[in-house]
């Protein structure tokens, strides 16, 4: 049921489109081109002049309706193989050119979550912002000590702007699981819910300067990647203050060529880095779009990405980990058979299932793509038609896997863009066979052993002690155990006894009855109740000889 408040979002939705001219948009796209001629019947089309192109129109369309839209339009200004140009580069304006709130206000949210002015925590601050994005905007500030910094501020009121969206969203997803067909294959709800925690998670900065220490662990020397350090005493839930760092966007390729950056080896590096994360930490940076990816203009031959904003992170528990990994590692070996095995025994496909149906349908749509360089793939596409098959097999889909889905989307618009010829798999397929070797080979259990060594170390001078309390307990179970069942033994034996007099108790109630009504018959005496009194003894007793009989046995 939608509420007032979501009717009123919905209708300032459409008047926001209609503002911007996007009706002309939807009339050009493949289904509806047929009946552009009707746009001219339009009487608000009459009057209104457009004087911006229809990709700047969207941008400004998604700017206006808030943050939740302006994140959808950032994934798509990387897919520039589902786009036209113009419409991929204006959405890309998304990524770190939101317009800004104003630089005072920006102040004034610093000093209030510091309880100082400004000049006590900061030597410098500059009001004019250098990125600003849908959720919050950075600024660049020196410390007193001299230090370069960037100081990340929450935009003011946006919580309020979220919790609207997604309240519509979630109606939506209620009547879509409702009403459309493959409502309950897809878990919409349970999408939305994943996509909220996600936003969330955003909007708490201590959270993301969390998820930045983390990610610097992980690659602390390493050669891929570099991420700028944490100041930890500056860090509010809506403020966070990190190392600044000075990189060439990885989205400006001029500025790549003239620095000499070899960009085969940067559109290689971006693939072991995504599959690092993802199967070497299980924690991945899930927002890789080009405005949080720079490259260090100092190593042109061995470049090296950094990376910035951390506020979505994505994790993998330990089943979905190793069953997403066995799954790539079976896809890079075209061996859909056990593609198919994968899920069912993971529970994505259900469980009756025919795997050599299944099988067949995962080699049809993925053989096509394999050999080939990337220019010449989409996984957009590929994801579509992978969608489509698993339909026919009612999969259902997995939120928790979302984020990775997104990233990977990501990865593949960026490589995309930096090497069209990169061969994602050849690039992918060593890195993952390596993995899989670490995990289940010879030097997991090496590993493994090696970890537990120290807890196995401290329980060895205590085993004669756990082994006789052990056996001490064993015994103690075991005369319990016998104890009861002489106890349940007794207990039958009593009911057993009690059984038998309640019985002898309705019999002989039963023949009291029976002489009484006797006696009141007409033509009663004594030679006929002797009679009857000894046949109905007779009786009595062969009964109750054979109820007592019944008990025994």
């Amino acid at each position: 049921m939608i509420r007032p408040r979501q009717l009123l979002r919905l209708s300032y939705i459409n008047i926001v489109l209609l503002r911007h001219g996007l009706d002309e948009v939807i009339l050009a796209t493949h289904l509806l081109r047929p009946l552009r001629f009707l746009s001219y019947l339009i009487p608000w089309r009459w009057f209104r002049r457009n004087t911006m192109s229809r990709g700047a129109r969207l941008r400004r369309t998604l700017e206006d309706l808030g943050p939740i839209f302006v994140k959808f339009g950032q994934i798509l200004s990387t897919r520039r193989d589902l786009l036209p140009g113009d419409i991929a580069d204006e959405l890309a304006y998304l990524q770190d050119r939101v317009p800004p709130f104003p630089g005072a206000v920006a102040k004034t949210i610093v000093e209030k979550a510091y309880g100082h002015p400004l000049e006590q925590v900061f030597a410098s601050f500059d009001e004019l912002p250098l990125a600003s994005a849908s959720i919050a905007q950075v600024h660049a500030a020196t410390l007193l000590d001299g230090r370069e910094v960037v100081v990340k501020v929450v935009r003011p009121g946006i919580s309020n702007v979220i919790q609207r969206d997604l309240e519509l969203m979630y109606t939506v997803a209620g009547l879509a699981e409702r009403y459309w067909s493959q409502g309950r294959r897809l878990h919409p709800r349970e999408v939305v819910a994943e996509f909220e925690k996600t936003v969330y998670d955003e909007l708490d900065l201590l959270r993301e300067s969390a998820n930045a220490s983390q990610l610097r662990r992980n690659f602390k020397d390493s050669p891929l990647l570099y991420v700028p350090d944490v100041y930890w005493p500056l860090v509010r839930r809506n403020v966070t203050v990190m190392e600044r760092i000075y990189g060439l966007p990885v989205s400006d390729m001029d500025a790549l060529r003239e620095h000499g950056i070899d960009l085969r080896k940067l559109a290689e590096r971006g693939v072991e880095i995504f599959f690092t994360q993802v199967f070497r930490d299980s924690f991945f940076h899930a927002d890789m779009h080009p405005g949080n990816i720079f490259v260090n203009p100092r190593l042109p031959d061995e470049p090296q990405y950094i990376a910035v904003d951390f506020g979505i992170i994505g994790t993998l528990n330990p089943t979905d980990h190793r069953y997403l990994a066995e799954n790539f590692l079976a896809f890079f070996h075209r061996d859909y058979r056990r593609v198919a095995e994968l899920h069912v025994e993971s529970g994505w496909v259900p469980a009756n299932t025919r795997v050599d149906e299944f099988e067949s349908a995962m080699r049809t749509v993925c053989e096509p793509i394999f050999e080939r360089p990337l220019k010449d793939i989409s996984f957009g596409a590929l994801l579509l038609r992978l969608f489509q098959t698993a339909g026919r097999f009612n999969m259902e889909v997995q939120p928790q896997l979302v984020l990775l889905q997104k990233t990977l989307l990501n990865i593949e618009g960026l490589g995309r863009q930096l090497y069209p010829e990169l061969d994602l798999w050849q690039t992918a397929k060593p890195f993952m066979e390596e993995w899989m070797k670490n995990q289940v080979g010879g030097r997991s259990v090496l590993r493994r052993l090696r970890e537990r060594l120290p807890d196995w170390g401290e329980l060895v001078p205590e085993l004669p002690t756990k082994l006789v309390q052990a056996l001490e307990g064993m015994s103690d179970t075991r005369r319990g155990l016998h104890e009861q069942r002489l106890e349940l033994m007794k207990m039958r034996e009593e009911m057993r006894n009690e059984g038998q007099r309640r019985y002898l108790a309705y019999v002989g109630i039963a023949l009291l009855i029976v002489a009484f009504g006797l006696t009141r018959l007409p033509g009663f005496s004594l030679d006929v109740a002797w009679q009857s009194l000894s046949v109905g003894a007779v009786g009595g007793i062969a009964f109750l000889l054979l109820i007592a009989g019944w008990l025994r046995g």
